[in-house]
């Protein structure tokens, strides 16, 4: 896996602020090298409003993070080329400070252990699937992310049906039989 350094990395513009509520199309990274499942986890993306791009090893992620705009990556921990590991320590040496969501068919204890490599090396990660993936887990939190980065509350829950105040229900009398 070869080195790049923090210039080349690209983050998610801090300049061109918008007001709140306004959602851009946010860019995710799939990081997995099995083509069917890699496929699957676009397809949800682009379901919860992400445009998405595929990178089948660690080199091909490391050349995509370091040549394009990502605002999040999807991260498989055993790939061909490496392991997710070395991703991680390529982008916290590079400075890449894009949310992680990891996505792993390896056991719950490598799972745990790569969250705590990336807290000591200060990259986030949002969430932590076992394979095989639940999709619908995964648009949830990618919509979550996505209003978080505009500003707007989730508004997805998983596991829990929630409801909101309609905008003048207290006002409205109960009926009397």
């Amino acid at each position: 896996m070869k080195n790049i350094n923090a210039q080349t990395f690209h983050e998610p513009s801090k300049l061109n602020a918008k007001p709140a509520g306004v959602i851009d199309v946010q860019r995710l990274l799939v990081i997995e090298d099995d083509p069917v499942l890699g496929k699957l986890i676009v397809r949800a993306a682009e379901t919860a409003g992400y445009e998405a791009a595929q990178a089948k090893s660690c080199s091909e992620a490391i050349e995509r993070l370091r040549l394009e705009n990502f605002s999040c990556v999807t991260l498989d921990l055993s790939l061909e080329d490496g392991d997710g590991a070395g991703v991680l320590g390529q982008m916290a040496q590079s400075g890449c400070q894009v949310p992680v969501i990891v996505i792993s068919g390896m056991d719950a204890r490598s799972r745990s252990a790569s969250r705590a490599l990336a807290k000591r090396l200060d990259i986030r990660i949002l969430q932590s699937f076992p394979k095989p993936i639940d999709l619908a887990a995964l648009r949830i939190s990618l919509a979550n992310l996505r209003n978080a980065a505009a500003g707007l509350p989730n508004m997805h829950w998983l596991g829990e049906i929630r409801t909101e105040d309609p905008v003048g229900a207290a006002d409205i009398a109960p009926v009397s039989r």
